[in-house]
């Protein structure tokens, strides 16, 4: 018999996920509060969409509103949950599915920031495992029940990587690792922490900048002034988790230590990060309707994941015995702009 699937928090990602997952013929459903997207799935099905015709199709897969899953205690148990909310709504989604798990059921972050212990602080350490999905990864819900993919599908990178907490290779993340595959580039990793952290690096130095500017992800990577901002962000990101004592892989393809040197003046790394950069061509080419998720919330009139991102960062660089005023100024700046008493613009952040 398959095993159960449910997807908590069926956004961009999740329904991403949920769809491929139903399309490769798992058992899935897809639990998520917006009445409109899981009303038109029901009736239509979920549409996926990608960079080429090839990857769209309308996939069948049984949804459920929050005020609906109750009805689960009368049917089979869940023996994966997946995690795709925002971070701000971590803990109350897991406490959300729990009655609802099989006896060796286990419950899988696959979202922004670092929640992995919010989640073990309500169903335990033993039944939570990491699920990162990468930075060429950018999917983008832009009407209910249509989710299209801004970035092309590589199957030779690993853009979606499992590990436990532990770091040991197991059953359950190779169980994880068989069913993305299909989906995407997919991989087991022993560094679950080093890996959160680097796609933390990546997401504090994008995310927020975006959503303050307005700035799509080719239009942010070709300013040289917010350009520059960005490599600074990510040396205070990478100085705090090398602080904490974290391994941490390569970001956007750059090695820490080089990124690192390039925000602390070092013209040589900092030109060669530039360039990479820059680059905006070959497989990894985004669309330019490519935003990342928090410049997606402040068009839609969202609350943010600012303060589990960069809030994040600057918590523990305070933790860590070091600082990221940076990240402390995108927090302010972002902080204006949901309230509207700003207007993304590139000109607010040519101050920090």
């Amino acid at each position: 018999m398959k095993k159960r699937i449910a997807i908590v928090g069926a956004g961009a990602v999740g329904s991403y996920l949920g769809g491929h997952l139903a399309r490769t013929g798992n058992d899935v459903t897809l639990i998520d509060p917006w009445p409109e997207h899981i009303e038109t799935i029901r009736q239509r099905g979920l549409h996926l969409s990608g960079m080429r015709d090839e990857e769209t199709c309308i996939v069948s897969v049984p949804t459920m509103h929050l005020t609906e899953v109750q009805s689960l205690s009368r049917q089979r148990p869940i023996d994966i949950a997946i995690i795709s909310s925002k971070s701000y709504d971590t803990e109350w989604c897991t406490t959300l599915i729990r009655p609802y798990l099989s006896p060796q059921g286990y419950v899988v972050s696959a979202q922004n920031s670092i929640n992995e212990e919010i989640i073990a602080g309500v169903v335990g350490w033993g039944r939570t495992v990491g699920c990162i999905v990468g930075n060429n990864f950018a999917v983008d819900l832009y009407e209910p029940g249509c989710v299209r993919r801004t970035m092309p599908r590589d199957f030779e990178t690993k853009s979606i990587l499992v590990g436990e907490v532990h770091g040991r290779v197991t059953p359950r993340v190779k169980e994880l690792h068989a069913l993305f595959t299909p989906i995407d580039g997919s991989g087991v990793t022993t560094n679950l922490w080093g890996v959160r952290w680097s796609k933390l690096c990546v997401n504090g130095m994008r995310n927020g900048v975006s959503a303050a500017t307005g700035m799509s992800g080719n239009e942010r990577d070709a300013h040289p002034v917010i350009r520059r901002l960005v490599i600074r962000l990510g040396g205070e990101a990478i100085r705090t988790g090398q602080s904490l004592g974290l391994d941490l892989e390569h970001i956007t393809g750059i090695e820490p230590n080089l990124l690192r040197s390039a925000s602390e003046g070092d013209a040589t790394a900092l030109a060669e990060v530039e360039r990479h950069m820059q680059k905006g061509t070959g497989s990894q080419a985004r669309s330019n309707l490519q935003r990342p998720s928090m410049a997606q919330d402040i068009q839609k009139g969202r609350r943010t994941e600012i303060g589990e991102i960069n809030g994040f960062i600057v918590r523990k660089a305070k933790e860590a015995g070091c600082a990221a005023p940076a990240h402390e100024r995108i927090v302010d700046i972002v902080r204006k702009v949901e309230r509207g008493e700003v207007t993304p613009r590139p000109e607010l952040l040519f101050e920090i």
